[in-house]
């Protein structure tokens, strides 16, 4: 995947400006960058330690690289949200063909991890928007949505994050998202209840304003 750390940097600064960025330390002038090896060692040596807490036993063959891949896993996968060197690249082009309708992006998959107990949250994403002056690739929503789900979250800042990225790259409000989430906090812990879900929106311009938009978004994305 092509990746667009500049872009990234721009929308770290939007999302600071709305409110809405993924609280993380901030690293003062000069000091120095920890490398994704340096990360991965740490993780690693911190996930051992659980896991003889735990009474595991590390000599076995079935764990003895279970910290090792954890932390691999933290970096390089599921938490790569956190570095806007990953952002996708997403360059909008001229809508020439002067396109007014709605575009729209059902089902996407978003898999995040829930930042209270660090377990699953399978997230299904509606995200559509009504060009103005740029289009944009559709894999490119899947792309948006899939980096800001790469991060500990909570689905309300989610959709809030998925939005304005959205709002930064096309210069439009026109733009709805729809966020629908099993979260595994709840199902494998506390009320235990596996049939619950979580529905979140965010929606701007007309699809806020024109209640008539607003239902011919929310008819389509209901639709089979």
């Amino acid at each position: 995947m092509k990746t667009d750390a500049r872009l990234g940097q721009e929308i770290n600064t939007y999302l600071r400006a709305k409110g809405v960025e993924t609280p993380v330390l901030i690293r003062p002038p000069g000091y120095p960058e920890i490398s994704d090896e340096s990360k991965i060692k740490t993780i690693s040596h911190h996930i051992a330690r659980i896991m003889e807490t735990l009474g595991l036993d590390l000599s076995d063959d079935s764990l003895k690289d279970t910290p090792d891949r954890v932390g691999k896993m933290y970096i390089n996968e599921i938490f790569r949200g956190l570095d806007y060197d990953h952002f996708p690249k997403c360059t909008a082009v001229d809508n020439k063909m002067k396109y007014d309708e709605m575009v729209i992006e059902r089902n996407i998959t978003a898999i995040s991890v829930c930042e209270h107990h660090l377990v699953t949250i399978d997230q299904k994403v509606d995200i559509a928007y009504i060009p103005s002056q740029k289009v944009l690739g559709l894999s490119k929503l899947n792309r948006i949505a899939k980096f800001f789900a790469q991060r500990p979250q909570i689905q309300e800042r989610y959709v809030e994050q998925v939005f304005h990225a959205m709002e930064y790259i096309l210069g439009t409000s026109d733009i709805a998202v729809v966020v629908r989430g099993k979260h595994y906090c709840v199902a494998q812990r506390g009320v235990e209840d596996t049939s619950s879900f979580t529905i979140t929106s965010k929606l701007g311009g007309s699809f806020k304003e024109n209640p008539a938009q607003r239902k011919e978004f929310m008819d389509l994305v209901r639709s089979n």
